[in-house]
């Protein structure tokens, strides 16, 4: 059970580093890392390139992270296989190995895991989500908003505890990928939905 932990957590972790918000940026001849906020998440790639690129990380990301998770598909007790393999993808795509150690804020990796793992969870924070930007039009407040949707959905429902456990961390490190974001948003210059991208440089 351990090697199969290890191996888990290893094989995540490169399916989490796998920089697809990098490489559509790169093939539009953007440097991502350099303009918007510098974050190859599906959410810069958007602001800075638009809806088609952007949707397109999203669902690559999220892969990843369905991806990550899948061994607990395949056998019940393989859960905390899964789990395992998702926390390795959620760092991996923060601090890819292929990008010098930077990455994205790991939320559309999360989504795509806990689909997997927690559907019900998932819809709750896709709520959370949806009625936070549209209160608000600041993606990521509804981003950390819906983490702890998350977790407290799986509070409620009772999850079992490793379950529970990993929702609470994930939400924890989706909040502290966003601590610029949290900065910007106490001095009232976070970007919103609709707002004129930042210009792209070649």
């Amino acid at each position: 059970m351990l090697l199969s932990l290890l191996l888990a957590g290893v094989v995540g972790y490169l399916l989490g580093s796998l920089p697809f918000g990098y490489l559509v940026a790169r093939a539009k001849g953007v440097n991502i890392f350099e303009v918007g906020s510098r974050s190859s998440g599906a959410t810069n790639v958007r602001r800075v390139l638009g809806n088609g690129p952007g949707f397109l990380v999203l669902f690559l990301d999220a892969a990843k992270g369905a991806a990550a998770a899948s061994p607990s598909l395949f056998h019940a007790d393989w859960q905390v296989v899964g789990l395992v393999g998702l926390l390795g993808a959620l760092v991996g795509h923060a601090f890819s190995c292929f990008t010098g150690f930077r990455g994205g804020k790991s939320v559309a990796t999360a989504a795509g895991g806990f689909l997997v793992l927690f559907p019900i969870g998932v819809l709750a924070a896709a709520v959370v989500w949806g009625l936070t930007v549209a209160a608000t039009r600041y993606v990521s407040l509804a981003s950390m908003l819906a983490a702890v949707g998350l977790t407290v959905t799986a509070a409620v429902l009772r999850v079992p505890l490793v379950l529970l456990l990993s929702s609470a961390a994930v939400t924890v490190f989706v909040i502290v990928r966003h601590r610029a974001n949290i900065s910007r948003l106490l001095a009232g210059t976070e970007s919103k939905i609709g707002q004129k991208p930042a210009h792209p440089s070649p």
